[in-house]
């Protein structure tokens, strides 16, 4: 062998033993890394598991003793008017628009062609009608051929019901689910638009069959049946809480009603309705502007139950849902950069349909629902990864989750014999970092492959330089031993 070659065998060998370090290190890294959670392992979504009773899931959940789960912080939102399907009809993984999806512009005249659902994107919307009737006609005895129908004397509106934002409209929303908990099973407790929803919010049941603001009397009048509140039971328990309200006007009641969007406060917070949450000093000083939940955070002041309620940014159509994501990723973030993040859990739901699509039929559990689904999500440090809860919800399941956890009575049988979502919570682990999303799609962490395949790449990744070195010392044994030619 000559000495180039001579050289080029002890190169090789170099080489490959430079190849073999860097492979091992690098492995390493990436498990150092992935125990640390810079770079979490990919994990596919647990089946959804419905669950039998709540009461007796909450009784297995690790918790210090005040409360049944480590949650201490509960923190819910009412944004406005869309379905599920609306948001996260093509959302991988759910129960989302069916393939072959048409409605009929006429039930009856199939001649007549139908529409197919189609992404909005910068067409320009309106608000749809929503209220008992509309419902009736677009949910057409369970046959939900009548979303179009529904409107036929608007021309105006011609197949907009069946439009559908997605991940390019809607990307931190999006990502929320691809990270924490979307529920797509999660119901409006009734047939009808924001007054009957917003009060079986925080009541867990009806008061207006017709979904108008309330008695001109409040809801407490004297003679009036009484309706007690979600609060109520947290103040006799002793339990601190408050009402947030963006752009609050506390002189907006239902004693002064205004009209226009900002009459729409005695909608967005039903307790407004009460003679005793506007007499009582203790009471009235809980509903507060929404400015204040940023100090709570900021203060260690954040109470056990918080409720919230937008006011511009409520993604009502017209309105930007650019902005509605803005707010609530701004309070999702600053929850996450709190003292409270490893303690507390927000959910936000949308009050009604908005007159929009949506392909499940809901189930008729009384008189006054449920209504179409609404999207419905879920950021806890409990919360499962990218999670899918298909167990069959309303708002009253907001309801009996507080129950639970706070050992409340219930407010009425519907939240009683409601189910909740703890089941998209792990308590067996330890609680997960924050995970900082941008408004746009792509992830902030690279994605990981599926173990199998890191560990396939891995072990190839180790045959080549090892393949390389066993090459490079036959080629130096060889110049040492060369053989002998015929």
């Amino acid at each position: 062998m000559s000495n180039r070659e001579k050289v080029s065998a002890r190169a090789l060998v170099v080489l490959s033993f430079g190849m073999l370090v860097t492979t091992v290190g690098v492995g390493n890294s990436w498990q150092a890394e992935a125990q640390k959670g810079a770079i979490p392992t990919a994990e596919l979504p647990a089946a959804p598991d419905p669950q039998a009773a709540s009461a007796a899931a909450f009784q297995t959940a690790n918790s210090d003793g005040d409360t049944a789960t480590p949650i201490k912080h509960f923190i819910t939102l009412m944004q406005e008017n869309h379905s599920f399907d609306n948001y996260f009809g093509t959302y991988p993984g759910v129960d989302g628009l069916p393939e072959g999806t048409c409605i009929p512009w006429e039930p009856d005249q199939p001649s007549a062609g139908c529409v197919e659902p189609f992404h909005i994107g910068t067409r320009q919307i309106f608000d749809l009608g929503h209220n008992d009737a509309i419902f009736d006609q677009q949910y057409n005895s369970a046959a939900l051929d009548g979303f179009l129908s529904a409107f036929r004397n608007q021309i105006e509106v011609k197949d907009l019901p069946l439009g559908y934002y997605d991940d390019r409209d809607l990307p931190f929303y999006w990502n929320i689910a691809d990270n924490y908990v979307l529920m797509d099973r999660f119901f409006t407790s009734v047939r009808a638009g924001s007054v009957a929803n917003h009060f079986f919010w925080v009541t867990g049941q009806g008061v207006d069959p017709e979904d108008r603001v309330m008695q001109e009397e409040g809801v407490d009048c004297a003679g009036c049946a009484p309706v007690p509140t979600i609060f109520d039971r947290l103040q006799e328990a002793d339990i601190d809480w408050k009402f947030y309200v963006q752009s609050y006007d506390p002189t907006i009641t239902f004693r002064n009603r205004v009209t226009g969007d900002r009459g729409a406060q005695i909608v967005w917070v039903p307790i407004l309705n009460y003679n005793r949450f506007l007499d009582d000093p203790e009471l009235n000083s809980r509903i507060v502007p929404f400015e204040e939940f940023f100090s709570d955070l900021e203060n260690g002041t954040l109470p056990a139950v918080s409720y919230m309620v937008p006011s511009g940014a409520s993604e009502h159509p017209p309105g930007s849902i650019q902005a509605g994501e803005r707010f609530v990723r701004t309070i999702i973030t600053s929850l996450q950069r709190s003292q409270f993040w490893d303690s507390s859990a927000f959910v936000w739901t949308y009050d009604d349909w908005g007159g929009w699509y949506d392909h499940v039929a809901p189930p008729q559990v009384d008189e006054w629902g449920y209504g179409f689904r609404a999207p419905t999500l879920l950021v806890s440090a409990y919360a499962k990864s990218g999670f899918v809860d298909s167990t069959e919800m309303d708002f009253t399941s907001i309801l009996k989750f507080i129950e639970l956890n706070w050992g409340l009575e219930p407010l009425s049988e519907r939240d009683q014999l409601a189910d909740t979502f703890i089941d998209s919570f792990d308590f067996d682990a330890p609680p997960r970092a924050p995970i900082f999303l941008n408004r746009a799609r792509e992830p902030l962490v690279p994605d990981v492959p599926k173990r199998g395949v890191v560990y396939a790449s891995y072990s190839l990744a180790l045959a080549i330089p090892l393949t390389l070195w066993g090459l490079g010392v036959w080629l130096a044994r060889r110049s040492r031993f060369p053989m002998s030619r015929a």
